[in-house]
């Protein structure tokens, strides 16, 4: 069954949140750590390799001595990194049950409420009115002057006939002035009206624009508080659906917590499911890698004498008790998830289904294999304390049919069904 929209949604909320979680181990830290030093190291070997093609040749054999120790100093550091990304892909693998157990797998599907949340208004600019025009102000209206009356001497010989001239002259001046003066006055309240009507042009203007721009805002806004009033309707009905006991609701429900459920990048997993409402019990079968997409190196080593970082492989043994381990438990960490998740108990049954997808060792054909078939019941399974069991011991006493050798992904005997023992 393919991952509904709640189950999408908090699928992809989880998958960030576990990888923010990975960025953060100590162990991520650690291969950041290596990687780090095996770029310095190589640049420093660069570095010497430069000086070694300018050096003379008495300094060019100090040079290539100290050329090849950065070299293998480089390599040493590449394979710290090699080795701590190793070592965070085993750890991933063998703890694939208790990774789990520390987290209550319960979802509040209320937490999957959605508020529309909006971007600020756009153009906050466009809100404030433009600002009134500051109006031309006409000149100062011009005044006359009287010439000053000639005295004395000035006034007997020619003073009074000169003073005549220049009273007429500067009379003529001021009423050429005053008529300008007169004229651009009268001129104002037409330059005033045009720079009103500018105002006014300016002012429509931005109303236009603050109107369209804020109804596209509000569309826009409009749009998001009906996406999330349908997203809610729809969980409404789901809540509805799980308290009445619909299959499909109790399926989506399902699909919700097994989409939490973010297991390692090196361990990808897929979920298909059923659920029967009259039996009340989960049919579930989940995909996961076969053992040849797991990592078959024990560490890595840098080998001077070849100059090459070589892989130590693990022993067969020790490959085969690592897969097998992973798929007995991804089988428990699978009913546990669902069986927590489940409070009100409407699930009591799971039959679940553990294969795995890869080629076949003797046909060189793709298929699936069935390495785990179990029914396990809720009364029973809760009483587990999970964190102390032996995963394979757990599948055993649960009645469990399980593959005799997973690795070489040997098939159960499905014959009787999974509660054939």
């Amino acid at each position: 069954m393919a991952r509904g929209f709640f189950a999408e949604l908090q699928y992809q909320s989880q998958l960030a949140a576990k990888r923010n979680e990975q960025a953060a181990r100590a162990a991520h830290r650690a291969n950041l750590a290596a990687h780090r030093e095996a770029e310095r190291a190589q640049k420093a070997a660069e570095r010497a390799a430069a000086q070694r093609a300018r050096a003379t040749a008495t300094e060019q054999k100090a040079a290539d001595r100290e050329a090849k120790r950065l070299h293998e100093e480089a390599m040493v550091a590449e394979t710290a990194a090699k080795n701590a990304e190793l070592a965070k892909v085993h750890d991933e693998i063998d703890s694939i049950l208790s990774a789990t157990l520390g987290r209550d797998d319960y979802v509040d599907l209320n937490s999957l409420r959605a508020i529309a949340e909006h971007p600020p208004f756009p153009r906050e600019d466009l809100e404030a009115p433009v600002p009134p025009p500051t109006l031309t102000v006409g000149p100062p209206e011009p005044t006359y002057v009287e010439p000053e009356s000639p005295r004395g001497l000035g006034a007997v010989f020619g003073g009074k006939k000169k003073h005549n001239e220049l009273v007429a002259k500067r009379r003529a001046e001021y009423e050429a002035d005053h008529h300008a003066w007169e004229t651009e006055v009268a001129a104002l309240p037409s330059v005033h009206l045009r720079e009103m009507q500018e105002h006014e042009k300016k002012e429509q203007q931005r109303l236009a624009a603050l109107s369209e721009v804020r109804h596209q805002y509000e569309a826009e806004c409009e749009q998001r508080e009906t996406v999330a009033a349908e997203t809610n309707r729809r969980l409404d009905e789901l809540i509805a659906g799980i308290e009445y006991n619909v299959e499909d609701a109790i399926q989506q429900y399902v699909s919700i917590v097994l989409g939490n459920s973010v297991y390692p990048d090196s361990i990808p997993i897929e979920h298909d499911f059923e659920f029967d409402a009259a039996l009340k019990e989960l049919s579930l079968t989940v995909v996961m890698p076969p053992a040849a997409d797991f990592p078959a190196e024990k560490e890595f080593k840098y080998v001077r004498a070849k100059d090459q970082i070589s892989p130590t492989m693990l022993p067969k043994k020790n490959q085969k008790e690592r897969y097998n381990n992973a798929v007995f438990q991804v089988a428990l960490r699978s009913l546990h998830e669902i069986f927590e998740a489940d409070r009100a108990g409407r699930i009591q049954t799971i039959a679940i289904k553990v294969c795995a997808v890869g080629t076949d060792p003797p046909t060189g054909v793709e298929k699936r294999s069935v390495l785990v078939a179990a029914a396990a019941e809720r009364e029973k399974f809760m009483t587990f304390d999970l964190a102390n069991v032996v995963p394979e011991a757990t599948l055993e006493h649960l009645g469990a049919l399980v593959s005799k050798n997973p690795f070489d992904m040997i098939e159960v005997d499905g014959s009787q069904g999974v509660r054939g023992r």
